[in-house]
């Protein structure tokens, strides 16, 4: 059985929970600095695992390999140790870039993710999930069946029921159904 230090472990499991939270904010700042505790929890978290210390695991002609340490957690160690400073560069580059051209190192919202979101309130669904979804397309258990909830391009928002005239996604979305898209 293995004697395993408790401070080391808890010291590990503070290292990756406090490098996770970091990583999940909007600054790149902080995120690097997330990144560097995630990466000295891993190192030290290897270490742990590895065991206690013993012999160097280079073994002459008359050694027997009794007692020698194993060397496979230092080599993740240090595999670890190059991925860390890979990364941490490469987001180190992207801070400094993202100063220079905003004055700020704040992530931005995606425009794509903005998109999604919006269309989500107001409950958009495609033909591909209505055919699936329906026994027969465009009804709208209304008992008319070409008179479906998603033949108008432009449709009325769910919540106030106003027509929505003025929305540029939604209707190049219908300029493509009338392309043939």
């Amino acid at each position: 059985m293995i004697d395993v230090n408790l401070t080391l472990v808890v010291v590990t499991a503070a290292l990756l929970g406090c490098g996770v939270y970091l990583l999940l904010e909007r600054s790149l700042s902080r995120v690097l600095v997330g990144l560097v505790m995630i990466g000295n929890g891993v190192s030290l978290g290897f270490l742990v695992a590895g065991g206690p210390a013993g012999k160097a695991p280079i073994v002459g002609k008359d050694g027997d390999g009794a007692g020698i340490s194993d060397p496979l957690p230092q080599a993740m160690v240090l595999t670890a140790i190059v991925i860390t400073m890979a990364t941490t560069a490469f987001v180190l580059a992207m801070a400094y870039r993202s100063w220079q051209l905003n004055g700020h190192d704040d992530v931005q919202d995606d425009v794509e993710d903005a998109t999604v979101r919006r269309l989500a309130t107001i409950d958009v669904t495609s033909e591909a999930y209505d055919a699936t979804t329906s026994e027969f397309p465009g009804d709208d258990s209304s008992g008319d069946p070409g008179e479906g909830p998603h033949d108008d391009p432009l449709g009325a928002d769910p919540r106030t029921g106003d027509p929505i005239e003025s929305d540029p996604l939604r209707a190049d979305a219908a300029e493509a159904k009338g392309a043939g898209w």
